[in-house]
């Protein structure tokens, strides 16, 4: 299918990848990644993959992009990619043509990563609508993970880190309506009038539903 590179991959601190390692199939690229270079010594942590300037995908069509979780079978000696097990990171394509993910780095061997054998990136062009529902998967598990990391208090009920932090984003939210500007210094201002006038409707807030704050903010 490719005549010519269609993808760019760039690790952070690294030179732009373009041409993959290798292609088990027309509709399938691999790119081996070193963890460290001669120029970077510190394992790269963020990874950004985008479409080449110019290059359309076929219609009704994206681009799934994977990490090696054994990178290690792709060494002299391994397995290739028929030994490595994919774990899914997103996708590219129309309307969305890059993408930045976290691998890890900093010289822990997190998902994909190895301070010695590199990182091993697939990428295949898939149909859209499952690139799009598997990606749409990967956000709702990532919003359950972080609702399960909210620090609690006893009993379930919300810490207090908690509510400081959903007491200064009500006053925020209510706040950030009524700033203005100093005319000389363009620092930004809010009138004390108006964070008495937060104050007041708070308080009233709080004695009207006092589990407000056990909520998350809008």
């Amino acid at each position: 299918m490719a005549t010519q590179p269609l993808f760019g991959l760039l690790p952070a601190g690294q030179p732009l990848i373009t041409a993959p390692s290798s292609m088990p199939n027309p509709t399938s690229f691999l790119y081996l990644i070193p963890s460290v270079t001669p120029t970077n010594p510190k394992p790269f942590a963020h990874l950004a993959v985008f479409l080449l300037p110019g290059i359309a995908l076929p219609e009704n069509s994206a681009a799934a992009i994977y990490v090696a979780l054994n990178p290690l079978a792709f060494a002299p000696g391994g397995a290739g990619s028929a030994a490595a097990n994919f774990k899914f990171l997103g996708g590219v394509g129309p309307g969305k043509e890059s993408a930045v993910f976290k691998l890890g780095g900093g010289g822990s061997s997190t998902a994909g990563t190895n301070a010695e054998s590199g990182v091993v990136i697939g990428i295949d062009i898939e149909d859209a609508a499952s690139v799009r529902e598997r990606i749409q998967q990967l956000q709702q598990q990532s919003q359950s993970q972080s609702m399960a990391l909210v620090p609690m208090g006893k009993n379930g009920e919300p810490s207090a880190q908690v509510l400081a932090q959903r007491i200064i984003q009500n006053a925020f939210n209510f706040l950030s309506g009524f700033s203005g500007q100093m005319e000389q210094s363009g620092v930004e201002v809010v009138p004390l009038k108006v964070f008495q006038e937060w104050w007041r409707k708070f308080e009233t807030k709080i004695k009207n539903d006092p589990s407000f704050l056990e909520r998350p903010q809008d």
